[in-house]
């Protein structure tokens, strides 16, 4: 199973937005946290958009955010929105195969697919950016800290929000 670029960056953008906790992210901020094309990414925050995985405001002060808490997204659904077509074969688009009415291998295929897909289902965003699972994501996103209760956010530095284009 392979998926698209354009799943890959719709996971990915889910994932530096849940890092950024109640702060807003711009598609900007997304494509230099990964290095990616802005380009690419207008149409997948579109999509993602279109699907309630996340809100999206235009203008001054605009921006992304999650659409819902993180641990109502399931890496399952969102792979199965953003894939245009999971046909592991041809034939299960109902392309013509000589050997349809005694093929198994199709069956099998099926089987591993579904197996692919209950083991995403059974992961959330909040999964993924579970802190105590590895280096810090948001650091290594490049993903300023949220100030502490007790730090004045006077205090902390400020990195503007760049606005949604």
């Amino acid at each position: 199973m392979r998926l698209t670029r354009f799943t890959d960056y719709g996971l990915r953008t889910l994932i530096y937005l849940g890092s950024l906790g109640p702060r807003q992210g711009s598609i900007a901020g997304v494509a230099a946290a990964y290095g990616i094309s802005e380009h690419h990414l207008v149409k997948v925050v579109h999509q993602l958009g279109r699907l309630g995985l996340i809100r999206t405001t235009r203008g001054r002060g605009g921006g992304l955010l999650l659409g819902r808490p993180a641990d109502q997204i399931r890496v399952g659904d969102v792979v199965r929105a953003m894939e245009e077509d999971l046909a592991l074969v041809p034939c299960f688009a109902g392309a013509a195969c000589a050997i349809t009415p005694a093929c198994r291998l199709k069956g099998v295929l099926n089987e591993a697919l579904a197996a692919f897909l209950a083991v995403l289902d059974r992961h959330t965003l909040a999964d993924l950016l579970e802190p105590n699972t590895g280096p810090d994501l948001a650091a290594l996103l490049g993903i300023d800290p949220m100030p502490s209760i007790d730090e004045p956010a006077s205090r902390m530095p400020r990195r503007p929000v760049d606005p949604v284009r």
